[in-house]
């Protein structure tokens, strides 16, 4: 790259072409999303700068970002941050990236309590946090618990609750799943998106995803549904009589998770949502009362 001239459109137009050359998906997004980090500025405000020289220390800062992209780091942990249900949320290579496909998961949720006086919602495996934090936003009057294994992930998810002014209304727990007298229930709403990839899916996911983000949030055990199994028989002994499980889940193990809920006594399964691109994506089931 040359040093001459480099103005915000020439260098957003280089780096797309050379992180395409490096296989990423995204590759102008992704350029812009760092040239903004880099500049401080929102990703819009670059179309308003085009003809601007983006000065030397920029440009380097700049250059070792994209050199670790085109490696497979993910941009979220470049730039340790990514917008879920219209949020920014704190991210580090302790957590899941938030994906938009989740956001349906918190469409849902509210959907099925907005109407409750003072629901009462976990969520299990809460990683960053993005769940909780999105639901406790749109539901001012309930009260919520997040779970999960990893004392960094909680860390993350602690600040990201702080950040949006959801932190007094959200307890957050370190336990397997339901596993801690502090989550005995009952709930009105239990939502997860849990590990579900199989062990032998693990080498076919995208590089930065593969190499990058935390195995044990991804991978569930041979069958991709071993956490779903436990996750079931626990929610059916702390859910309130008629209370909801919803469950994110891929496609892949959509039929074994249905057979899960179909199967755990005290559950009655309710019809599996799909994604915007067809696929099922939200299994559900209720207390039985």
């Amino acid at each position: 790259m040359s040093d001459d001239q480099w103005t915000v459109g020439r260098l957003l137009t280089w780096t797309a072409g050379w992180l395409g050359e490096k296989g990423s998906d995204s590759p102008r997004l992704d350029a812009e999303v760092l040239l903004a980090h880099v500049r401080g500025c929102q990703r819009i405000l670059l179309y308003a700068t085009f003809d601007e020289v983006v000065p030397d220390d920029q440009r380097t800062r700049f250059r070792e970002l994209v050199k670790r992209r085109a490696a497979g780091e993910p941009v979220a942990y470049l730039v340790g941050s990514r917008e879920f249900f219209s949020l920014p949320f704190a991210v580090s290579p302790a957590v899941l990236v938030p994906r938009p496909e989740t956001e349906g998961l918190v469409v849902r949720g509210i959907d099925l309590v907005k109407a409750a006086a003072a629901p009462r919602i976990v969520d299990v495996g809460t990683g960053s946090g993005a769940i909780a934090v999105a639901l406790a936003k749109q539901l001012p009057q309930a009260t919520l618990a997040a779970t999960d294994l990893s004392a960094a992930a909680l860390e993350v998810a602690r600040g990201n609750a702080a950040r949006h002014g959801t932190a007094e209304r959200i307890e957050f727990v370190e336990a397997d799943l339901l596993a801690s007298p502090r989550l005995a229930g009952p709930w009105t709403l239990i939502v997860s998106n849990p590990p579900y990839i199989r062990e032998d899916e693990f080498a076919s996911l995208p590089r930065d995803v593969r190499e990058y983000e935390p195995r044990a949030a991804l991978v569930a055990g041979p069958r991709g549904v071993e956490v779903i199994e436990r996750l079931a028989g626990e929610a059916a002994e702390r859910l309130e009589p008629g209370g909801w499980l919803l469950i994110e889940a891929g496609p892949t193990v959509a039929s074994a998770v249905e057979a899960i809920l179909a199967g755990t006594p005290g559950l009655s399964p309710e019809p599996t949502l799909k994604d915007l691109a067809g696929l099922p994506r939200i299994f559900q089931a209720r207390r039985v009362v």
